[in-house]
């Protein structure tokens, strides 16, 4: 028989456990960076992917989301990673190291003795030529390692600005590659966070506790990349699907609406009859 006695509030209204925000990031991440290795076909079975990390949010945050996925993709594939010293790390890598040494992630450190010359001989070089040092570095480290697949991290937010960057500045409609090969062939070479912006990526490494080692290029001013960083946060503040709208755009392109001939069909009956070419008197 139950007595008249009432319970007390605070006991029966417990505290609901704590949310699992590290939970639904992990989730978002790997159905985004599914997606796209599936759409693109990015990765096969039996390949050996080196991921290219740089000490940042991004390449770390994609080197464990493709950790994660070789564990549970239905294809037998494996992961090493790789990072390439210039000289421009503006703190110790040693954290870094000993993070994913303690992940049992297998990681080799590479320092460049041609980019740290360049950088004592030249050190007012450009993004280019630094660039290609760091291709030539790249490939040999994928060779050493036996890999066929290198991933590099560059997030939704990298695709957007070069579609910008390169409409703007160089006259063509064009961004990054999601998946393309080296000049000769050897190497298949995927961004696997094209669907994924670099909001989600810093708060998934934070909830690692990832020891983020900052280069002294990201924090360079008076940029091109700088500036279009500037231009995408004050138009996301009353515009916040702003990326995705244009990451869908790059994979709906309506080329009957371009300048290109080639996309053209001029040459048809049906099409719209042109305005006539006035001459210098008329």
């Amino acid at each position: 028989m139950r007595s008249g006695r009432s319970l007390p509030l605070s006991s029966v209204l417990q505290p609901l456990p704590a949310y699992n925000q590290a939970v639904d990031l992990e989730k978002t991440l790997l159905r985004k960076v599914g997606e796209a290795v599936g759409r693109f076909k990015m990765i096969r079975d039996g390949d050996r992917v080196a991921v290219a990390v740089s000490g940042g949010k991004d390449s770390c945050t994609l080197l464990e989301a493709l950790l994660l996925l070789a564990r549970r993709a239905p294809i037998e594939f494996s992961v090493c990673a790789f990072t390439v010293e210039q000289g421009k790390f503006l703190r110790p890598i040693e954290p870094l190291g000993e993070y994913l040494r303690h992940r049992g992630i297998a990681w080799t450190y590479y320092r460049d003795i041609p980019s740290l010359k360049l950088l004592e001989t030249q050190p007012d070089h450009g993004c280019d030529l630094c660039s290609r040092f760091r291709r030539r570095a790249v490939y040999e480290i994928a060779r050493d390692l036996g890999a066929n697949v290198i991933a590099f991290g560059h997030t939704a937010d990298d695709f957007c600005e070069a579609l910008l960057r390169n409409t703007m500045f160089t006259g063509k409609l064009s961004a990054l590659p999601p998946v393309t090969t080296s000049r000769n062939g050897d190497y298949r070479l995927i961004r696997p966070l094209v669907y994924v912006t670099e909001d989600l990526t810093g708060a998934y490494a934070e909830s690692l506790g990832v020891p983020v080692i900052p280069c002294g290029c990201s924090q360079r001013t008076g940029t091109v990349r700088r500036a279009l960083r500037d231009l995408f946060a004050d138009l996301e503040r009353e515009h916040p699907h702003l990326k995705e709208s244009m990451l869908s755009a790059m994979g709906n392109v309506d080329t009957g609406r371009l300048l290109d001939p080639r996309f053209l069909n001029l040459d048809s009956d049906s099409s719209p009859e042109l305005f006539p070419i006035l001459s210098e008197n008329g």
